[in-house]
Order: C-alpha cells, then structure tokens, then sequence
C-alpha cells in the first residue's frame, strides 16, 4: 500500500509542479489573504500573536481546498478516475497518495504565509522553532487526512455528493483551533500552547482512521 500511495503522490506532484501555475495561484491567494488583514492595522499598531496565528492558519486552509480540489480533478479531467478505482490497489492507497502530495503542497505553500505574516504583520518567534515546526507538522496531518476525503468527495458528480463536503467543514475547527493556540505560544514564547499540541495529535489520528474506513465508499461507490 505505502508503495502505491508514494507513486501516486509522486504522480500527483509532477503534474501539479508542471509549470508551478496551480501551486503559485494558490501560494498568491494566501499572500493576498495576509496582506488584506495587514491594511487594517494602524500604522505602528502591532497585530497580536493570537491573530496573526489564526490568519496564518486561515490562509493554509484556503491553500489546502484548492491544493485538494486540484488533486483530484487530476483524474475528473481525463476521465482516468474509474480505472484508478478499479485498478488492483487498496483505495486507501489513493487516499494516502493524495494527502502526502497535498501535504507536500499546503508545506510548500506555508513556507511563503510564514515568510508574508513575518513581513506583512511584524511577528516573530519568540519561543521554540522545534515546537513551532511540530505544531505545523501535526496540524497539517489532520488537515491533509481529512482534506484528501473531502476532495473524494467534492469531486463526485452530484450536488449531493458536493454538498457532503460542508458537513466537514466543522470538523477541521478543533484541530485549526489547535494550531492557532500552540502558533501563538510559539510567538510569544514559553509553552502555553503544549495541552493544545495534544489535542492536534488526538484529532489528527481521528481524522485519519476515519478517513480509511470511509474513502473506500466514497471513491468507488461501494454500498
């Protein structure tokens, strides 16, 4: 299974890096996100910790539905989508290749929003980069693992199946809310945010178990 998922991760990268069109538009809406919220600051005025966190994980998660969206229109376009379903892999397979070329992606996309909120909104990192980069890390898993099951989702044909995916929305709030805390400790300095980096790691390997049980249904249709 692991071998599959890196081919197909590997697979996915090279055609979302063929020409970087994709990845810089999503890059350029997060940086576009950042600079808004920047304007509506004072001149001089600084802009908390806690809401430079959360605009920063309010971009990644702009980043991530399109990042998401794009993957799996990958085989929507080409009609390929019924023979990579039918083909003699697990299903899980093409849900783990998706979230690791997705998390790929969000993490390359984050190193820009890092560098914008550092620039755009004056922060800086007060407390443990380790601590920050694990934040970072775990947060995105539980993003990825559940965004690769709602780009299955959002790319069925049905408005039914399309109107599933706000029913997941909510879900993503614990562990954004997870990441905004640890980020600001991170910013602030000292380890205020440590109870929060757990509960990332809970929800993370919720979100994953969760997402194997189902993708299978939901990418082949089974009943």
């Amino acid at each position: 299974m692991l071998t599959s998922s890196l081919r197909i991760a590997s697979k996915d990268l090279r055609l979302c890096l063929r020409g970087a069109q994709g990845l810089a538009q999503t890059a350029l809406l997060g940086l576009l996100v950042i600079f808004v919220f920047s304007l509506s600051r004072k001149p001089g005025e600084e802009v908390p910790a806690l809401a430079a966190a959360a605009i920063f994980w309010l971009s990644t998660l702009f980043a991530q539905v399109l990042v998401y969206s794009g993957l799996y229109n990958l085989e929507e376009g080409n009609g390929s989508r019924l023979g990579l379903a039918m083909s003699p892999i697990p299903p899980q397979a093409v849900w783990l290749g998706k979230a690791l070329a997705g998390l790929a992606l969000v993490l390359c996309c984050q190193v820009v929003f890092a560098v914008a909120v550092a620039a755009f909104l004056g922060q800086g990192v007060a407390g443990s980069p380790v601590l920050g980069l694990a934040c970072v890390l775990v947060v995105d898993v539980g993003l990825a693992s559940l965004g690769s099951l709602m780009g299955a989702l959002a790319s069925g044909k049905t408005s039914r199946e399309s109107l599933l995916t706000v029913i997941f929305f909510p879900l993503i709030i614990p562990v954004l809310l997870s990441g905004i805390r640890v980020l600001e400790g991170v910013i602030l300095g000292g380890d205020a945010g440590l109870d929060w980096l757990g509960i990332a790691v809970a929800f993370a390997a919720v979100f994953s178990a969760a997402a194997l049980i189902l993708f299978p249904f939901i990418y082949t249709g089974e009943e």
